[in-house]
């Protein structure tokens, strides 16, 4: 049976729009149910729509207090009941108690060799720290901020010429392979959440998680 998949975004939804199409092909053992958004002009919204997945908008400018966001939000995804949350440009920082509730089956993409760079501008932050690698992590949520377990990385070179955009340009290009592997492995069971530990294959992942290059 093909695992449930509710995806959250913010903004344009590339990395949803390479999950539901892998899904479509059946590269992926999941159906994406619904897509929901915080913002009511994401463009994810109509990449959705077009792949006639339902959709909803919880805009969290209509709450005036962040947990009261975060439990309309779990009231929403609990009827859908599903197996996956996947969180793809969601630029909303959790509450522990929605974290909680949720807790191994919630997965993010962050686009820094992590635990480098948590947060923003993280293409800026490797160019000027003259980094020589940078890349994206797929890691599961924890009350951490973009601090879960992570099970995999893209990494590429940094050149001397790259801007912060040619290099965000580049690192997305790997994001939209490394995450619906990440997503294919979850609903294969090949990977799990077992009391705090991420295990790959029936093996304890590193805490740094794997290397696609290395796959």
């Amino acid at each position: 049976m093909k695992k449930r998949i509710v995806i959250l975004v913010s903004g344009n939804g590339s990395n949803a729009q390479a999950i539901i199409d892998q899904c479509r092909n059946d590269y992926i053992n999941g159906e994406v149910v619904a897509l929901i958004s915080n913002r009511p002009n994401a463009y994810a919204l109509v990449r959705a729509e077009q792949s006639n997945i339902a959709t909803q908008c919880i805009d969290h400018t209509k709450y005036a207090e962040r947990h009261l966001f975060d439990n309309a939000l779990a009231s929403c995804i609990t009827k859908l009941q599903p197996d996956l949350i996947v969180l793809a440009g969601f630029m909303r920082i959790l509450t522990t108690d929605f974290v909680a509730q949720f807790e191994g089956k919630m997965l993010n993409i962050h686009p820094s060799l992590l635990p480098k760079y948590p947060g923003l501008n993280t293409h800026q932050r490797a160019i000027e720290s003259g980094d020589t690698n940078h890349g994206a992590s797929v890691h599961f949520v924890t009350s951490e901020l973009d601090g879960g377990p992570v099970v995999l990385k893209s990494q590429i070179k940094i050149r001397e010429a790259d801007t912060p955009n040619e290099l965000a340009e580049r690192v997305a290009k790997t994001e939209w392979k490394i995450y619906p592997e990440v997503v294919r492995w979850f609903c294969e069971d090949r990977l799990q959440w077992i009391n705090g530990a991420v295990y790959f294959d029936n093996k304890m992942l590193q805490s740094n998680g794997m290397v696609y290059d290395e796959i």
